[in-house]
């Protein structure tokens, strides 16, 4: 297997119907942050890259066909060089619905999480790719702002699908070439 779409958007926009979804159009499984629930032992090679030792990207997605949400998001630039073919597929929402989505719920979640492992992992890549300021409104909308704006500047237009969730199914499947479903 080969990853056909890596995720550069920002967990709580739409990461989680997306992983569904791809999983589904693709035949084969969507890399999402739940996956280290099940997966632990991938925790350890992802804070590894947060704190700038990059894993084998080949080896760590080597049983899927896409990747959305953190922490795969965190490091859209470095999996993009190693698969130089996938669609960049960078999943947006209105900034003030993300900050209430994410600052109700995945940044509560991160101090209380139960496998200290992870939130070391998850505060760490915050921390040197997004924003130590998760309990600051205007620092983590800045956060995004700059996410957005550098991956917009960054993605190759022929790799680049943005997406919102209102979008459907149709512009992912025109891109791959699929079928609606």
């Amino acid at each position: 297997m080969t990853l056909r779409i890596i995720g550069a958007g920002l967990g709580r926009t739409g990461t989680t119907s997306l992983k569904v979804a791809l999983t589904r159009l693709l035949d084969g499984p969507c890399h999402h942050m739940s996956e280290l629930f099940g997966h632990p032992e991938q925790i350890p090679l992802w804070d590894a890259a947060a704190r700038g030792s990059m894993p084998d990207w080949h080896a760590l997605f080597r049983d899927y066909r896409a990747a959305v949400d953190w922490p795969s998001a965190a490091f859209w630039p470095e999996i993009s060089e190693a698969f130089p073919d996938a669609v960049i597929l960078l999943s947006t929402r209105n900034p003030d619905s993300w900050w209430r989505s994410a600052s109700e719920t995945i940044f509560q979640a991160i101090p209380k999480a139960p496998m200290p492992a992870w939130r070391e992992m998850v505060l760490a890549m915050m921390r040197s790719r997004f924003t130590d300021r998760l309990d600051d409104r205007d620092a983590c909308l800045a956060a995004y702002e700059r996410w957005y704006a550098d991956a917009r500047a960054r993605i190759p237009r022929e790799r680049l699908l943005e997406w919102t969730a209102s979008d459907g199914w149709a512009p992912i499947c025109e891109r791959l070439g699929l079928p609606i479903p």
